[in-house]
């Protein structure tokens, strides 16, 4: 049951979205997700009411803390995918969400501030590398990308990630209204009105490119042993 921590410490980078977009996708292909809600805001949390407390299976887990983490783990382990969704600020539950993390995900738009957010997350997974010898898969994905133009500022980002020997995602995450209709409306991309939501088949697409990509990244079964030294050499390392 593989952890996906999606991590940018500056809010408003599109990370809910992406997560949201990766777990409705992975519970359309018949996995079992859990999605780990730890973000303040509880957008996950508020769209899993509205959409009735009920989206085949997908379970959500609210107010998570770096103490209740590997109990959430432990507890549900018959899940197939635990998918975290992070605050958008520097806290002690970053630390040990990589560390419990098979693969980490750090979304960022085409400005400044988000490379500069995700930065501080590839800067300490460099040092649980160092320091604790913990090597944790992770990527980026480029989001709210104009579908018709590669702007400027996209292109100082993948500068930068390219300089640092980050992998980006070939998908990246199209603006689209149907991204941020979700929220609102509860369920799914695939519960959405196409005669009320504009280029909801290239949402859908687009999110399915996504689901895709991250599965080939992310193996469908691992052991929880491995996640537990991961988390013990942390904290002996903090």
């Amino acid at each position: 049951m593989p952890v996906i921590t999606f991590a940018n410490t500056k809010g408003g980078a599109g990370k809910t979205t992406a997560v949201l977009l990766l777990s409705t996708e992975l519970a359309r292909r018949g996995y079992r997700v859990t999605i780990l809600d730890a973000d303040p805001q509880h957008w996950i949390s508020h769209w899993y009411e509205i959409s009735g407390n009920h989206v085949p299976n997908i379970s959500v887990i609210d107010f998570v803390t770096s103490a209740s983490l590997p109990v959430h783990l432990s507890e549900n382990s018959a899940t197939d995918y635990f998918i975290l969704d992070l605050p958008g600020a520097r806290t002690p539950l970053l630390a040990t969400a990589l560390g419990l993390s098979d693969h980490v995900l750090i979304p960022i738009q085409g400005c400044a501030m988000d490379a500069r957010g995700g930065a501080q997350v590839l800067e300490l997974l460099h040092y649980l590398e160092q320091r604790a010898g913990i090597r944790i898969n992770h990527s980026v994905v480029l989001t709210r990308v104009n579908s018709m133009v590669t702007t400027r500022a996209l292109q100082v980002v993948k500068a930068l990630l390219s300089e640092r020997s980050v992998a980006v995602l070939e998908t990246p995450i199209i603006e689209r209204s149907a991204f941020r209709d979700i929220f609102d409306c509860g369920g799914t991309l695939y519960t959405m009105d196409s005669t009320r939501v504009s280029n909801l088949d290239k949402a859908q697409e687009n999110a399915r490119a996504f689901a895709e990509e991250m599965m080939r990244l992310v193996p469908t079964r691992l052991t929880a042993s491995a996640r537990s030294t991961g988390h013990e050499a942390i904290r002996s390392a903090a």
